[in-house]
């Protein structure tokens, strides 16, 4: 699908995999949203891009706010591409702690709030605008892609609330492409492996160490220049739909992390 002359929005997009996926997309030709908290580097970001990208403080989780973005977007152009690559916040934890003390049943929600309500509330929103839009070849409106994690496929000990968001992110992805047919909006989900991303932690050097020899090949984390490339293969690509594609190196999480 070509995004020159068209909009796009990514939710998280100061982030990261945000950024290069904001990067990625401008260079494509496409006016971009920087959703996204706010914060200096998301002002930052959009004032380096200039004219073609836009920071519009969100909410993923909010209706008012990612429907205040995506009006936005589409006020640059027919809103084509929607990446959901946000953040959310609350720490792991064991379903029983050794002491007997239960997961609290808060954090756990605190987790699947923004991970899997937001993705999906910018998915429905997203698909709502892309519906209006003229038609270009095959009947195609728009592309949404989400973000999951391998971690949605074999969570480690003390992931079991980011386990369930992400593994309802992959859950939903093929009942929203069939849902969204009709319309012609396509749903892709990319489920990332270990990535140098401020994730996880401030110290890349420290945690290249430690993840990158587990990654079969190539034997190091992912960049997130890898992450924005798939996304713009996915909008390129008209018939990958209602699939999640890894993007992990050939690494699968053991019990306790690398495996």
């Amino acid at each position: 699908m070509e995004v020159r002359g068209a909009s796009a929005i990514v939710t998280g997009g100061a982030g990261g995999l945000g950024e290069q996926t904001v990067r990625r997309l401008v260079a494509s030709g496409a006016k971009v949203v920087i959703a996204d908290l706010g914060s200096s580097k998301a002002e930052n970001l959009a004032k380096e891009l200039g004219a073609d990208a836009e920071f519009v403080e969100t909410d993923a989780t909010s209706e008012s706010s990612v429907k205040h973005a995506i009006e936005r977007a589409a006020e640059l152009g027919p809103l084509r591409v929607s990446v959901a690559v946000h953040g959310g916040f609350g720490g792991g934890g064991r379903t029983l702690k050794s002491n007997g003390t239960p997961h609290s049943l808060e954090d756990f929600r605190n987790v699947l709030d923004p991970y899997l309500v937001g993705t999906f509330n910018v998915l429905r929103l997203a698909s709502a605008q892309m519906s209006t839009n003229e038609p270009l070849a095959d009947n195609a409106r728009g592309v949404i892609i989400n973000t999951a994690s391998i971690a949605g496929y074999e969570g480690t000990i003390g992931q079991v609330a980011y386990a369930a968001a992400k593994g309802g992110v992959i859950g939903m992805t093929l009942t929203a492409a069939r849902d969204l047919a009709v319309v012609g909006v396509r749903v892709v989900t990319i489920a990332p492996g270990t990535f140098i991303t401020p994730a996880y932690g401030d110290n890349p050097d420290q945690v290249e160490a430690y993840w990158g020899p587990a990654v079969p090949f190539p034997k190091r984390m992912g960049q997130p220049v890898e992450y924005a490339k798939l996304v713009l293969a996915i909008v390129d690509n008209d018939y990958l739909n209602g699939e999640v594609i890894r993007i992990d190196g050939a690494i699968r999480f053991g019990p306790k992390g690398p495996s």
